[in-house]
């Protein structure tokens, strides 16, 4: 089982020398980098490659979980991505079934925890940080109608929250799906389904987007959102009256993963891209969105808005279970509650 235990949040030791391909001699060169991170997010993690590989040019492919692991997988008999970064380690392990990364040690991969790394040497995939099931609550709302702020999965499901919750779509989103994986491992499949029964019931609209039920509660277009904590604590840094809120019996959770997608043509900068990925510099900068990291620091603080021990809330689960489930739960689900989801 991958189940992480006694982890805490930062990054490690001295920055890692990278590898010596035609970008480091000054040529320039070309890699495509598909990711489902947030577009603010990348943004801002790619200014210390861009500063130190200028002649690197970087073309993002950026979607939601769900869309980006459907289009990587459309394309695996004829590979448009270099490299992985930041996707679901849930969809790198069914990407991995079908053959379709290349096995890359990354510089500096010694640092990373064994629970964040493929157990195979050298890796096919390497975790760079965890993300949670959160609940965003618009509490100027919730005052409004004269309802208490729901702290658990079973509170989501009373009957008073009757058309005030948004929640992610689990085939476009991955906190969706983490989400769902969740409550199938904590209840099991019988009393999971029979609870999401009644979620359904509490349901507004499912997103194709993670962040979209933060920021619906945010603006009170929804009086409740299931997302995921960064985004609920970004809405909250904005001034929205929002509480961020991870559920006690424990939150849904996967982690961001990077991989080295196997093709004819593997190019060096692909590997420098991955050395980079997991260096000092870019870990500073997932550590200011997500509490858990994938290198360990001795006195790292989780960012603001976290629980001081943020591993103790996340639930136990199996990945490598939650990826073999995926098909077969999408489906049932897609058949039950599809009818609430968003045009796409």
């Amino acid at each position: 089982m991958l189940i992480v235990t006694g982890l805490l949040a930062g990054c490690g030791a001295a920055k890692q020398e990278g590898s010596s391909p035609s970008a480091v001699a000054g040529k320039p060169a070309e890699i495509n980098v598909y990711s489902a991170m947030e577009e603010e997010q990348i943004e801002t993690y790619l200014t210390s490659f861009k500063s130190e590989y200028p002649n690197v040019k970087v073309n993002i492919v950026r979607d939601s979980t769900g869309i980006m692991t459907a289009k990587l997988i459309a394309e695996k008999d004829n590979p448009q991505a270099d490299v992985i970064w930041g996707l679901a380690a849930t969809s790198l392990l069914i990407m991995d079934d079908q053959k379709m990364l290349e096995p890359y040690a990354p510089k500096g991969v010694e640092r990373v925890l064994p629970e964040f790394k493929d157990k195979a040497n050298p890796p096919k995939w390497v975790g760079i940080d965890i993300w949670e099931t959160a609940i965003i609550v618009n509490k100027a709302e919730m005052e409004k109608r004269k309802l208490t702020i729901p702290r658990t999965y079973e509170e989501l499901a009373k009957p008073e929250y009757k058309g005030l919750i948004a929640m992610p779509h689990p085939a476009s989103s991955g906190t969706g799906y983490l989400t769902v994986n969740a409550l199938n491992q904590l209840y099991g499949k019988e009393k999971a389904w029979q609870y999401m029964d009644k979620l359904h019931e509490n349901m507004m609209v499912y997103t194709h987007s993670g962040s979209k039920p933060a920021k619906m509660a945010a603006s009170g277009e929804a009086a409740i959102g299931i997302s995921y904590g960064y985004s609920g604590i970004v809405e909250k840094k904005k001034g929205a009256p929002v509480e961020v809120i991870f559920p006690k019996e424990g939150s849904g959770w996967d982690m961001e993963a990077n991989a080295l997608v196997k093709k004819r043509e593997i190019k060096p900068e692909a590997k420098l891209f991955l050395d980079w990925a997991i260096s000092d510099e870019p870990m500073k900068e997932y550590n200011k969105n997500y509490a858990i990291l994938s290198i360990k620091q001795e006195g790292g603080k989780p960012p603001e808005g976290y629980n001081q021990d943020p591993v103790s809330q996340l639930a136990k689960l199996d990945l490598y279970q939650a990826a073999r489930d995926r098909d077969a739960i999408l489906a049932e689900w897609e058949k039950k509650y599809g009818s609430k989801a968003e045009p796409k």
